[in-house]
């Protein structure tokens, strides 16, 4: 009887364990992460706002409670970067960050580039925090239009 009591006490400790820790991307960046990227705009690249916004980067809350991303930052691989206004993500929900010009809202964050960010033939979006630790990437070759990280 004793040998089983303690079996099932260490069972018992390594489901706890297993639990309670996070893992270091939970830990730094609470349950944001990268969900998808949609590098190439639908249609021809005419460079007009719409086609812009059509491109972005899709964030995903993991975590059963609201995250905040306060002057966190995106950047791709040749270091165009956004950084984040006081920026709230609720439990399951998503903020697109999307290319172009608009005005930001709960959904919605805008670059403001007149440029496309996000190259066709290949690229990485990097999400850090504030601190600059990176909290999750996502990398695509030529392929495509859209890739979910």
């Amino acid at each position: 009887m004793r040998k089983l009591v303690t079996a099932a006490a260490a069972v018992l400790a390594t489901v706890l364990a297993a639990v309670l820790v996070a893992t270091p991307a939970e830990a730094a960046g609470g349950g944001i992460m990268i969900y998808r990227a949609y590098y190439n705009s639908p249609g021809s690249d005419t460079g007009t706002n719409a086609s812009l916004n059509a491109e972005y980067i899709l964030l995903k809350n993991t975590a059963s409670t609201a995250k905040w991303a306060n002057g966190w930052t995106l950047r791709d691989k040749q270091n165009h970067v956004y950084k984040f206004p006081a920026t709230k993500i609720n439990p399951g929900k998503y903020v697109y960050v999307r290319t172009g010009r608009g005005t930001n809202n709960a959904a919605n964050r805008y670059w403001g580039s007149r440029a496309y960010i996000w190259n066709n033939t290949g690229d990485a979006a990097y999400l850090r925090n504030a601190a600059g630790t990176l909290i999750d990437s996502c990398a695509w070759g030529s392929s495509g239009s859209w890739r979910n990280c």
